[in-house]
Parts: structure tokens; C-alpha cells; sequence
């Protein structure tokens, strides 16, 4: 019998996507606490995963495939970890950035959209920084004959090393990217579809060595841990010392990467992308403040 519904396995056009983008945000932003934290802590261990494969990979191409390759086949397996977050059902700081068209919309308030950031970002951090920990503990940097251990200490200086403004560019050019996997994933109607939408602007993005903070999260963390507490014979054996990465401090992870990174996400993820596309497909559809 029929009920005068239609059903298409045809992806969503951009304008429904537009639509369930509102929707997600308002959905999201009024999700009690305890669940949204849990899932944010969630979120930042699945990118720490992604993280954790590319720093693998890295370390066993590095010297032996031209820098390219290298860092498209890091791009493709840090996928991974958008892909848990995204199919597995997470909380992800710089994918909420799309809140903002909820908020544009009238549909969510000022203080449930920053109240959203503040807790998913700290979550995020959490499950990044004690995916960390788990992974210096469990000794993978001496994985490889040290390769491992040389490749997180090598990513991590080079992103505490980088100058604020640049910083801050590279982290809009990143998140307009994941804003941008996460929005075409509205189009998708299978897990198959969602996969293959991600895949391409997430690999994109870290082969161009764009910034991400919540990734950020566990890289230099990590780096911090080796360079703190690695032992003697880790040294020895990659023929290297703590002093060879003299970028890699506490202050500068927060303050000199953390910090504007964080910055250039927002604009990325929030203006670039959701702004953009509440502009062309929601403006002059306000509704009342929820």
C-alpha cells in the first residue's frame, strides 16, 4: 500500500544538505552535557587514532618515497579518524564549527552554540591528550628502530615552530577542508558514500600540511612525552638528543600553535563554509531563538 512518500538512494542535493546541516546543529547543541562530553572525548581519541596511523606511515616512507607520496599516503590513513567520528557518531570541535548556521538561522542561541564549543573542544583534548599518553606508554616511538619516535618528534617541532599568522592561515585552510568532508557527507545516504566524500578533502588537507587543532592535540603531546621521557638508548639508537628540537615546549604547543590554529579553524570551519552556505541556501529563513 502505498502512503504518498517517496524514498531515492540519490545523494541530497546542496540545499537539502543545507537544510539537515541546520537541523545537525540544532540537534547538537541542545545534547546534554554528559553525552556531548563523552562523545567529544570520544572524537579526540578517533583523530589521535588518525593521527597515530599517519605517524606510521610517515616513518616507514620517509628517506625511501619522494615527500609527495609520503604525505598523501599520511593524508589518506589519517582519514581514519573523521571517518570514526563521522560513522561512529562523535562530537568533533572543528566539524561543529557548522553550528553556525543553526545560529545564523535563529534556531540556536549565542550561549548554547559557544557553551557547545567550549565543552566539545575540552573533550576533545582530553581524549587526544590520553590517547597520548596511552601511546608513549605503550613505547611506539622506539617502534621501528626508532623511526616511529623520530617522525612524532619531527612533525611536532615543525608545528611548534611555526610563526602566529601562519598559524593561523594554515588552520583556515585546514578546517575548510574537514567543514567541507563533514558537509558533503550530508549528501551521502550510505556509510560507503560517507567515506569515499571524506576521504579526498582530509587527505588533501594534511599532504598540504595544513594545521588542525584537534589533532594538534595529540601530535605535540606526544612529542613532548619522547622528548621528556624517552630513554637513553632511544637516543642512542636514532642518534639524536632533546636539544635537536628546540621548538618543542608546553608554552609553545598552547600559545604558539594551540591558540592560533584554533583561531584559523573558526574562520575556516564557521565562516568560510557554514556562513557560506547559510548565505546562499537558509538566509531569510530566521527563526525564532530557541
Amino acid at each position: 500500500m502505498s502512503t504518498g512518500t517517496t524514498f531515492s538512494f540519490d545523494a541530497l542535493l546542496p540545499a537539502e544538505m543545507a537544510e539537515k546541516a541546520e537541523l545537525s546543529g540544532v540537534r547538537k547543541a541542545h545534547l546534554d552535557l554528559a553525552s556531548s562530553f563523552t562523545l567529544s572525548v570520544l572524537a579526540g581519541a578517533f583523530i589521535a587514532l588518525g593521527a597515530v596511523f599517519a605517524t606510521t606511515v610517515v616513518a616507514g616512507g620517509a628517506g625511501t618515497l619522494p615527500f609527495g607520496v609520503v604525505r598523501l599516503l599520511a593524508g589518506t590513513v589519517f582519514s581514519l579518524g573523521l571517518i570514526l567520528v563521522l560513522v561512529g557518531g562523535a562530537e568533533l570541535f572543528t566539524g561543529n564549527n557548522l553550528i553556525v548556521m543553526a545560529w545564523a538561522s535563529r534556531r540556536v542561541t549565542t550561549g548554547l552554540l559557544l557553551r557547545n564549543w567550549l565543552v566539545v573542544y575540552v573533550g576533545n583534548f582530553v581524549g587526544a591528550i590520553g590517547t597520548a599518553v596511552l601511546v608513549y606508554l605503550g613505547g611506539t616511538h622506539t617502534f621501528g628502530s626508532g623511526a616511529v619516535g623520530v617522525a612524532a618528534l619531527a612533525t611536532a617541532n615543525a608545528k611548534t615552530g611555526l610563526g602566529f599568522v601562519q598559524a593561523v592561515a594554515l588552520g583556515t585552510l585546514c578546517n575548510a577542508l574537514v567543514c567541507l568532508a563533514v558537509w558533503l557527507t550530508l549528501s551521502a545516504r550510505t556509510v560507503a558514500d560517507k567515506v569515499l566524500a571524506i576521504v579526498p578533502p582530509i587527505a588533501a588537507f594534511v599532504a598540504a600540511g595544513f594545521e588542525h587543532s584537534v589533532a594538534n592535540m595529540y601530535f605535540i603531546p606526544t612529542g613532548l612525552f619522547i622528548k621528556a621521557g624517552a630513554s637513553e638508548a632511544f637516543w642512542t639508537q636514532v642518534q639524536r638528543s632533546p636539544a635537536d628540537y628546540p621548538n618543542l615546549t608546553w608554552e609553545r604547543f598552547v600559545v604558539g600553535n594551540l591558540l592560533p590554529v584554533t583561531i584559523g579553524n573558526i574562520i575556516g570551519g564557521a565562516v568560510l563554509v557554514g556562513i557560506v552556505y547559510w548565505f546562499v541556501y537558509l538566509r531569510g529563513r530566521q527563526h525564532t531563538p530557541a
